[in-house]
């Protein structure tokens, strides 16, 4: 049984929460929370195995209690946030924080029925992550330049844990790094904050996506939530499509769109990079790339959140390095300059 912990200073929203999640024989309720200070005592006192968490809370708001948490106490973080801009905000800066997942509050356009069985899914991703204190790795690092413009093409995809991981490789990038096109597992609505906040923190220009963008040196495109990314080529010309479709491993934006759709516009053009995150999505997609002639790398599982993506990957032999976090950086700048 997981055990999970509910703070969130609505009523009603803790007893709709309550519900759907008991429903699941493998989740325990073990507590409900009205804001951080009683959530403090019962986390002690009940050694929950996941939380659940506002982040727009009278007394403490939710970000002073995760980051003190994260600091005495770590343990898997899920964000239960509303789509308003405030929220969406406090939300990312809680996952840069600590947090492992980010879900919508459920409310006129999404409720309670549309979310639960996603919430469930990530309860118990969370409840397999690997959680410890992070180093500050929000701001901006000295990078060199390039020295010249290169015609490679960065592919990331991740899930639980990327967008912290996404930020530490970004960060490191010089404002003349490789294009870059970014599939990361993230609701629609927050995908738009998330590239604007990594846009303040990067040298490079990073945006949420949109249909025709073309992929330039120094610019990272990150594909909007609840769509698909795709990699195009007409003539001499690089760009992306933003569309519509099914589900893939049950995403969208799935990685393995992305990947593959790299994988037969930019060949030995690319780098393809898996990062941090459940499931399989994106491992058939960056074996496709390496089949290509792409340089593709692997996330080690000790630098991981969730192993589940590069792990895949790894076993399907669709990576020819496998790297810690902190060594991915590097090694995309050092194969941008030695195949430009």
């Amino acid at each position: 049984m997981i055990k999970v912990l509910i703070v969130d200073d609505s009523a009603v929203v803790r007893h709709m929460l309550q519900g759907s999640l008991s429903a699941d024989p493998d989740i325990q309720v073990v507590g409900t929370a009205p804001d951080p200070y009683v959530a403090r005592d019962m986390i002690v006192a009940l050694q929950p195995d996941v939380v659940t968490l506002d982040v727009e809370m009278p007394r403490m708001d939710g970000i002073t209690f995760l980051r003190r948490l994260m600091s005495h106490f770590p343990l898997p973080v899920i964000i239960v946030s509303s789509l308003t801009s405030t929220g969406g905000e406090l939300a990312l800066e809680a996952l840069a924080a600590g947090a492992v997942e980010v879900m919508c509050k459920p409310g006129a356009a999404f409720t309670m029925d549309d979310m639960a069985a996603e919430l469930i899914a990530k309860i118990k991703t969370a409840a397999c992550a690997r959680v410890s204190r992070r180093e500050n790795i929000g701001k901006t690092t000295e990078v060199a330049s390039l020295g010249r413009t290169t015609n490679q093409i960065v592919a990331m995809g991740a899930s639980t844990g990327g967008t912290v991981a996404l930020e530490y490789v970004l960060c490191r990038m010089p404002a003349d790094a490789p294009g870059m096109i970014i599939a990361q597992h993230m609701p629609a609505l927050f995908t738009k904050q998330f590239a604007d906040r990594l846009n303040r923190l990067s040298a490079m220009e990073i945006r949420e996506a949109r249909e025709d963008d073309s992929v330039l040196p120094g610019v990272a495109l990150v594909a909007p939530g609840d769509k698909h990314l795709l990699l195009r080529r007409s003539g001499m010309r690089i760009f992306v499509s933003v569309k519509d479709g099914p589900l893939v491993h049950s995403q969208r934006p799935s990685v393995d769109v992305l990947f593959r759709s790299v994988a037969h516009t930019a060949g030995k053009n690319a780098i393809g990079i898996i990062m941090t995150g459940m499931g399989v999505d994106g491992a058939a997609g960056l074996a496709e790339m390496r089949q290509a002639g792409a340089h593709t790398i692997a996330q080690d599982e000790a630098s991981c959140i969730v192993f589940g993506m590069p792990k895949a990957a790894i076993e399907m032999g669709a990576a020819q390095r496998v790297l810690p976090l902190k060594e991915i950086p590097d090694a995309i700048l050092h194969i941008a300059r030695t195949t430009a």
